[in-house]
C-alpha cells in the first residue's frame, strides 16, 4: 500500500513538473530565446527551468506534437524555422474560427453576465484610447484584448471549437495580442490599434443583437490587422528585432525546416 501510494505521489510530481515544463518551454519559444536550428539539450533546459530531465524530455516531445520543435537525428530536438505563410496562414485560420465562435454566441444569444464582461472589455480599450497625450498603454490593450477575445470563444458554447484555437494559437504570432502594431511610427501604430479596436465595438454590437453573419465578418475581417503588422515585421526585421525577437524564427520560405 505504502509502495503503491509512494509511486502515485512519484508520478503526480513527474506530471506537474512537465506541465511546468512545457509551459516554460513554450513560453522560451515564442519569445524567441532559441535560434532556429539550435540543438535543446535536455541536461541544459533542465537546468533553466530547475526540474529533472525527465520532465523536459517529455515536455520536448509535446511541443514536437504542437509543431513548435523538430527531432534532431535519432535523439534529442532543434529549435524549428517556420515560413511566413505557415504564420499567417495560422492568423486566417484563427479569424475564421474565431469568426464562427463570435456567430454562435451572437445566434444563440449571449447571456447577460457574459455581455456586461465584454462591454466592460470595450469600455476598458476606450479609456486607454481616451488619454490624450499619453503614449498608448500596450499592456493595457494586451490584456483587455486577450480577455475579449477569451470571452466570446468560452462563451460560444462550443468546446472543440475552443481547443482548435487553443492548438492554433500555439504557433508563433498567431494567438491575438501576440502582434501588436510595429508600423514605421508609433503614431501609426496606434491608428491601427485604435481601428482594431472600433471593430471590438462593432463586434459586441452584432453579438448583442444577434446578427450571427456580421460578427462573423467583423471577427474574421479583424485578423488582417495583424497580418498587415507581421507583414511589416517581416519586411523590416531589424527594426522590430529588438521588441520581436521571435521574428528569427520566421522565413520567407516556401517550405518549413
Amino acid at each position: 500500500m505504502y509502495s503503491a501510494r509512494m509511486s502515485r505521489d512519484a508520478a503526480t510530481t513527474v506530471d506537474s513538473q512537465q506541465a511546468r515544463a512545457l509551459v516554460q518551454l513554450r513560453d522560451l519559444i515564442l519569445k524567441g530565446e532559441f535560434a532556429p536550428g539550435e540543438r535543446l539539450a535536455e541536461v541544459n533546459l533542465a537546468a533553466r527551468l530547475g526540474v529533472s530531465r525527465t520532465p523536459v524530455r517529455l515536455a520536448l516531445a509535446a511541443l514536437e506534437r504542437e509543431g513548435l520543435v523538430s527531432p534532431s537525428g535519432s535523439v534529442g530536438y532543434v529549435m524549428r524555422r517556420f515560413t511566413q505563410k505557415e504564420i499567417l496562414d495560422a492568423i486566417d485560420v484563427r479569424g475564421t474560427l474565431e469568426g464562427m465562435a463570435a456567430r454562435l454566441l451572437a445566434e444563440r444569444g449571449a447571456p447577460r453576465p457574459l455581455v456586461l464582461q465584454l462591454r466592460e472589455c470595450v469600455a476598458d480599450g476606450d479609456a486607454l484610447f481616451a488619454k490624450e497625450g499619453q503614449d498608448l498603454d500596450y499592456a493595457g490593450y494586451s490584456a483587455m484584448n486577450d480577455r475579449l477575445h477569451e470571452l466570446i470563444i468560452q462563451g460560444c458554447g462550443n468546446a472543440a471549437l475552443a481547443r482548435a484555437i487553443e492548438i492554433n494559437s500555439r504557433l508563433p504570432f498567431a494567438p491575438p495580442s501576440a502582434m501588436l502594431p510595429m508600423q514605421s511610427s508609433l503614431e501609426e501604430g496606434q491608428r491601427w490599434m485604435l481601428f482594431a479596436h472600433l471593430q471590438h465595438r462593432n463586434l459586441l454590437h452584432a453579438i448583442e443583437h444577434g446578427e450571427g453573419a456580421r460578427a462573423q465578418a467583423i471577427a474574421q475581417e479583424h485578423v488582417q490587422v495583424a497580418k498587415l503588422n507581421l507583414e511589416y515585421a517581416f519586411d523590416r526585421p531589424e527594426a522590430v528585432e529588438g521588441v520581436m525577437p521571435a521574428i528569427k524564427l520566421v522565413s520567407s520560405g516556401l517550405e518549413a525546416r
